[in-house]
């Protein structure tokens, strides 16, 4: 990947070789850190709807380096986090990084160990209902439900015995705010989210979201009388509310631009660490 641009100072894991000559420079983040990772067509859609499962990688065209970020960034998280509707809408997935990836399988493992995280980062899935596909692989494989007291019961005798289910708060409706206090009590402080767009909406709604990883792909999506997100749903922000970002990285495979904002909102607020506490790399 081509380094355009680079914030300095920015933080640093230190990562290894093969990793830091693919993605053409070192990265790291806070702790605690919320981030997202999104790819969106040129005209900014990011789903293409309930009728094509696993839309991101239409959008994305599978390219290499697209796949190669995301593996990269879920080797850097405690867990990955997302909703009910991103597990229904990607069967067969597994939120792993050697799923997406798996020729650097044994550099993102290396990583891991380096950063003292488990072997592969834990699949968080919020579900206010308990509506979740038991038959899933991921569910399968060990995910943890964050849901409300009747979502619970819900999945009460339906999960495998590999998964687990937290009560996150005690309102009938899930605040993200007692998701990611009850995945820091867990140990979690380095969570990646990658959606869906309602996700988005919410965690942005409650100023959590630390930082943005943007893949723009180089394809038309189009919209008709089919809902297409955007990144953000759920939550209308302008004209009266801002949440205004700043670049701090972006770097470029052939046609693709890889981008990452800090947001603003976030800066000094909620669950993060202030500038003076991160470990930056030098400039």
């Amino acid at each position: 990947m081509e380094l355009l641009y680079e914030e300095a100072g920015q933080p640093c894991f230190g990562l290894p070789s093969a990793l830091a000559t693919a993605y053409g420079g070192d990265l790291g983040f806070t702790t605690p850190c919320l981030y997202a990772n999104f790819v969106t067509s040129i005209d900014g859609v990011v789903a293409l709807g309930p009728e094509y499962p696993s839309s991101g990688s239409a959008i994305s065209g599978r390219e290499p380096a697209d796949r190669f970020v995301m593996g990269l960034l879920r080797a850097c998280a405690d867990a990955v986090l997302i909703g009910a509707g991103t597990l229904r809408a990607t069967p067969g997935h597994l939120w792993t990084p050697d799923h997406v990836c798996p020729q650097a399988a044994p550099d993102f493992a290396e990583l891991r160990k380096k950063l003292g995280r488990a072997a592969q980062p834990q699949l968080v899935v919020v579900t206010a209902s308990g509506d979740v596909p038991t038959e899933h692989p991921a569910v399968q494989s060990g995910a943890t439900m964050a849901t409300t007291a009747n979502g619970a019961r819900h999945l009460e005798g339906r999960l495998p015995a590999a998964c687990t289910v937290f009560v996150a708060g005690e309102r009938p409706v899930l605040r993200m705010t007692d998701v990611l206090a009850a995945l820091h009590a867990h140990g979690h402080t380095t969570v990646l989210t990658e959606g869906g767009p309602h996700l988005i909406g919410s965690l942005i709604s409650e100023s959590l979201l630390d930082e943005l990883f943007l893949t723009t792909s180089p394809v038309l999506a189009g919209r008709t009388d089919t809902a297409r997100p955007g990144l953000i749903e759920g939550f209308e922000l302008l004209p009266n509310r801002q949440a205004w970002t700043d670049l701090i990285s972006a770097r470029r495979r052939g046609s693709y631009l890889f981008l990452r904002y800090r947001l603003r909102s976030s800066c000094g607020l909620g669950l993060g660490l202030s500038a003076a506490c991160r470990k930056r790399c030098p400039t």
